[in-house]
């Protein structure tokens, strides 16, 4: 009993670890001040779901991850939460809230999902962004930006080994695509 415990335990410190390394991905200014996205609650709840979408998209290719990135979707879900109520949003509200943000969420991983997997990875993440992680009025080379940031975050997550996230060492800085102006950006295009 006591062995299910302390490796209950672990995992929850694992779990911790990583979702720590997303929240602190997601705090990076470029996201607000250059990739469009809004510095709001609303806001920052769409540039999580990014980091945690990816991570997802990350652990689907190896069995080994399932478990573990179902937990960290449950940290993510318990944060998200605890959010809410520090908002002052009265305690009957909060499941209906959550329920309307869950389903958010999960409409960005399909429509996200479906753009990682069209032909044209970086215009169908244009149109999934648009109106979605950004709003509709932000300029087309800021969500061009989020395009090209989520596309190198995709390589970077994919590139960290299975034994490094079921250790829980995700770090965030060494994932973080290098800091580019919107120029050097389509540049590569």
């Amino acid at each position: 009993m006591l062995k299910r415990w302390r490796i209950a335990r672990q995992n929850r410190a694992i779990v911790e670890l990583l979702y720590q390394a997303l929240v602190a991905m997601t705090r990076q200014p470029k996201l607000y001040e250059s990739c469009g996205i809004a510095d709001t609650f609303a806001g920052r709840f769409e540039a999580l779901g990014l980091h945690v979408f990816l991570f997802l998209r990350r652990c689907r290719v190896e069995a080994s991850l399932e478990p573990l990135s179902r937990d960290v979707v449950d940290r993510f879900v318990l944060d998200v939460d605890s959010s809410i109520r520090e908002l002052g949003i009265g305690d009957q509200a909060v499941p209906r809230r959550m329920r309307k943000l869950a389903g958010v969420f999960y409409e960005r991983v399909r429509v996200y999902d479906e753009a990682f997997e069209a032909a044209d990875q970086r215009s169908a993440l244009k149109a999934a962004l648009a109106g979605r992680a950004v709003e509709a009025t932000v300029p087309e080379d800021a969500v061009d930006d989020l395009a090209t940031y989520m596309l190198a975050m995709n390589e970077r997550l994919a590139a960290v080994p299975a034994a490094a996230i079921l250790s829980g060492a995700l770090d965030p800085g060494a994932l973080n695509p290098p800091e580019l102006t919107p120029r050097e950006l389509n540049e590569g295009d």
